[in-house]
């Protein structure tokens, strides 16, 4: 048993040996095929191999390549043929047999239901002017690059001050001390967890329910932060810096824990169960759907006993909309691969394209 940390600095002792079964649990790890980590357990040698994972496709279909690389070493053949083998049907037909597929629904049919809503925020007037003269300022000359086929790179920076806008002035470079105060987002955050009961009107958690919030910014987990301390309300933070994870895990999950949990969607997104929550909120949208959706899932698990809600909180008319809509092509794409529906897409430059249109 061991880490992929350890898998990696240990390559050449670990490949010299042959072994009987190999098995690889969140395969996922090794999607890209280029990474020292993907490619220590490609040079593994075994008779039996598995590879276990939740969201086997988080982005593109290269992501399946990796892990059956891993699994039948050359069943895919080279990996700049998979758009021409998935075009020509075959891709499927090839994985299919060594597929085996369980939904959770299949597998835990005691678990309680789970809901998801999207919440929408209005920005307000200084929000919109904000947001708007960044959208002005970068789009034509962004989409013009990208059309010459030049580098996505300004794209990726202009859609990233987009997203800062949707959740709050004072993540934006140049914000005034008073910016951390104004965020539509986060009243509308606020709203919500008094109207689920996880917090009073008065401060404190009401102990009717308890909740996990998610983002991919710590800066912007710092803002719910101070929004927390200012009503009094306990929480508890997880983050990349967290030297203790297991402790702050035992105090979310005891009887008598805090009604929140802050959590980086990186460093808390898989490997946690936090079945004390009943309720998750993920304040903006991600490209990957799978990581998203490994978020709500520490919640949703084996030990669930409640009914869980997932909260995804984007701004009205911006960016973070369109995001949505290809977060469902990048789950069509995976459905595709695994069994399911008929059509899906890459993300391609069109993506970015139609994200700043």
């Amino acid at each position: 048993l061991t880490t992929y940390g350890i898998l990696r600095l240990d390559r050449e002792q670990l490949a010299a040996t042959e072994w009987d079964t190999l098995v690889l649990d969140e395969a996922q790890v090794i999607r890209n095929p280029d990474s020292q980590v993907a490619r220590a357990a490609h040079s593994l040698r075994g008779k039996f191999r598995l590879a276990l994972s939740g969201t086997p496709i988080e982005n593109r279909l290269e992501d399946l390549w990796s892990q059956f690389r891993f699994v039948s070493p050359g069943l895919l053949g080279d990996r700049d043929s998979m758009a021409e083998q998935w075009q020509s049907g075959w891709l499927r037909a090839a994985v299919k047999p060594f597929i085996l597929r369980r939904l959770k629904r299949e597998v835990a049919p005691e678990l309680p239901p789970r809901t998801e809503t999207v919440l929408q925020c209005e920005l307000s007037e200084d929000e919109r002017g904000a947001y708007d003269a960044i959208l002005a300022a970068t789009r034509a000359e962004v989409v013009a690059k990208l059309r010459e086929g030049e580098s996505p790179f300004g794209a990726l920076e202009a859609l990233l001050r987009l997203r800062q806008a949707c959740c709050a002035p004072a993540l934006l470079p140049g914000s005034k001390p008073q910016d951390r105060t104004r965020s539509a987002k986060l009243d509308l955050l606020m709203d919500t967890l008094e109207s689920a009961q996880i917090i009073s009107e008065s401060g404190g958690g009401t102990g009717a329910h308890r909740g996990l919030i998610f983002s991919q910014w710590t800066s912007y987990l710092d803002l719910i932060e101070e929004r927390l301390k200012e009503r009094s309300v306990p929480f508890v933070r997880l983050d990349g810096s967290t030297r203790d994870r297991d402790s702050v895990v035992n105090s979310f999950q005891s009887p008598d824990g805090p009604p929140l949990m802050l959590i980086s969607l990186k460093a808390g997104g898989t490997g946690l169960t936090l079945t004390a929550a009943d309720h998750v909120f993920i304040v903006g949208p991600w490209w990957n759907p799978a990581a998203e959706n490994q978020a709500a899932d520490r919640a949703h698990r084996i030990g669930q006993d409640k009914p869980v809600f997932v909260y995804r909180v984007v701004a009205r008319d911006t960016v973070e909309e369109k995001i949505l809509v290809l977060q469902d092509k990048k789950r069509a794409l995976a459905d595709v691969a695994l069994g399911g529906a008929e059509q899906a897409s890459q993300m391609t430059r069109e993506d970015l394209l139609a994200l700043l249109a």
